[in-house]
């Protein structure tokens, strides 16, 4: 049986087990609504739709700037 006639470096040796374990791009989907991509399954993250219909309602920017302002008064009350 062949032996091999020198040792093989640390990072040979990390390059070749390295290759096993590449990593895949997760799979993702075209929001049928507003277009950008997404992961499957999922609530799309820019405007709240799942399978035709609203999850999750967004937040406007006047509510957020609102709801801020509501939660200061609060803290200084």
């Amino acid at each position: 049986m062949p032996n091999p006639k020198r040792k093989h470096s640390r990072a040979r040796r990390d390059t070749r087990r390295a290759q096993n374990w590449k990593l895949e791009i997760a799979g993702s989907s075209k929001c049928p609504n507003c277009g950008v991509m997404r992961m499957p399954h999922r609530v799309c993250p820019s405007c709240g739709f799942y399978r035709d219909r609203v999850a999750v309602p967004k937040k406007e920017k006047k509510e957020k700037a609102a709801a801020g302002a509501a939660q200061e008064q609060q803290k200084k009350d």
